[in-house]
């Protein structure tokens, strides 16, 4: 059957209804498109959010307490986070990174102390649950000068100091000419070490995003439509997943532009026949969901798009099956790979075949450290969480990719979504 937008809508309104909370017949859309607006009543869908459990103070705490053991196995003194997701990671804090340095030092013995603005101060105390001391700089002070002043305080006489991997060069630069007796190096080896296993908290926020994802694109690609734009595709999606209580995203590429992994700044407007790849996701309580499916709109698949698809299936089930503890992350990407080149494609990163990584990690930022890829020797662990999706690219004609996410057990992995199983089937 054509994935047309009438048999579409037939097929999957009852799932776009129930997550709008309307009938079928009256489903159409708020955003405005290039066709103009189409409108949907207001509803609240707050359902699939209840249940949703944060973070713990006391996970927070553990997350402390690992650092802390990791820099001493590291030979590392203190640690010292920018705003972005290793602070809001280890203290629950969400920063805006502005010019004005706020940083956290984490010591390896000791309470975590803050670094603020002193106009500030007081909005930070309102978030501040792990630690207690806010060191504050007028606008006239260094902010560096008191960052050294902390570390000082902590008895770091000597030693390294470790900055977060995202911590902005001009901190750094202050802090090491305020405190130039003391070494600098990456954190990486607590920060990663630590970001890197997900916990089941973790790992259940990270589901929940998923499951709202798959539902926002099942009511989105049900309002595919001739001569619509990618843009108008992902206000669409975009808007979906608001009704569903979060803020997602997606990006769309159709027809011949859906060759190339990261889009084309050609003109886009869908017509029959065409490959659509979406790829996007959303976050549930700061945990991220990426999910890529690709479709036929409004005809039948051919048989050279169904015989693509269906070799790009293969190939994300051969990563997946890959994916064994103990195992590098490399093998993960052979896997896959293989199946592709041996189908003729390739060699390496040659196109028409994969022109990418397998897959890359995936937690409070959609990528992070755990990447599929050549060369990649980490041996997977329970807990990590990472993408499987092998594209094929093929210019000049279309890319299909298939991509969900999977986190590992002791047993194997296991998917945050489950695979699209028919070009003309996209969701489970």
């Amino acid at each position: 059957m054509p994935l047309d937008r009438r048999n579409f809508l037939r097929l999957s309104a009852g799932n776009a209804a129930l997550l709008y909370g309307l009938p079928a017949t009256t489903l159409h859309h708020p955003a405005t498109t290039s066709h103009g607006p189409i409108d949907i009543p207001q509803r609240s869908n707050a359902p699939m959010l209840a249940g949703v459990s944060p973070i713990t103070l006391e996970e927070r705490q553990t997350r402390i307490q690992k650092a802390q053991r990791l820099m001493e196995e590291n030979k590392i003194a203190a640690i010292v986070l920018d705003c972005g997701t290793s602070l809001q990671y280890f203290t629950g804090i969400s920063w805006w990174p502005s010019e004005r340095t706020m940083v956290a030092i984490i010591p390896a013995k000791g309470e975590v102390s803050y670094v603020s603005p002193a106009f500030e101060a007081e909005r930070l105390h309102q978030l501040i649950t792990i630690g207690k001391e806010v060191r504050v700089w007028e606008e006239h002070e260094s902010p560096y000068k008191v960052a050294a002043g902390i570390l000082k305080d902590y008895n770091i006489q000597s030693g390294n100091i470790g900055m977060e991997e995202r911590l902005r060069f001009f901190i750094f630069d202050g802090i090491r000419k305020e405190a130039p007796q003391l070494g600098y190096v990456s954190a990486d080896p607590v920060t990663m070490n630590c970001r890197l296993i997900k916990s089941p908290a973790e790992i259940a926020l990270m589901k929940k995003a998923s499951d709202i994802t798959i539902a926002a694109y099942k009511a989105s690609v049900a309002l595919l439509h001739e001569d619509m734009t990618p843009a108008d595709f992902s206000a669409i999606a975009e808007d979906a997943h608001a009704r569903l209580g979060v803020k997602g995203e997606l990006s769309a590429n159709f027809g011949a532009a859906s060759a190339y992994p990261h889009g084309s700044i050609e003109p886009q407007h869908l017509k029959k026949g065409d490959i659509v790849i979406m790829d996007g996701g959303c976050k549930v309580e700061g945990y991220q969901s990426d999910i890529s499916r690709t479709v036929v709109f409004g005809a039948p698949p051919t048989g050279r798009q169904r015989e693509i698809w269906n070799l790009e299936k293969k190939a994300q089930a051969a990563g997946f099956a890959a994916a064994r503890i103990g195992a590098p992350c490399e093998q993960v990407d052979a896997a896959a790979r293989k199946v592709i080149t041996d189908a003729g494609f390739g060699p390496g990163y040659k196109i028409p075949g994969l022109p990418h990584r397998t897959g890359h990690g995936i937690g409070m930022d959609m990528h992070e450290w755990g990447n599929m890829v050549k060369g990649n020797q980490q041996p997977l662990q329970p807990g990590m969480c990472f993408s499987v999706e092998p594209m094929i690219a093929i210019y000049g004609e279309f890319g299909i990719r298939l991509e969900d996410c999977a986190y590992m057990t002791e047993d194997g992995p296991r998917w945050f979504s489950e695979p699209s199983p028919a070009i003309d089937q996209p969701f489970a």
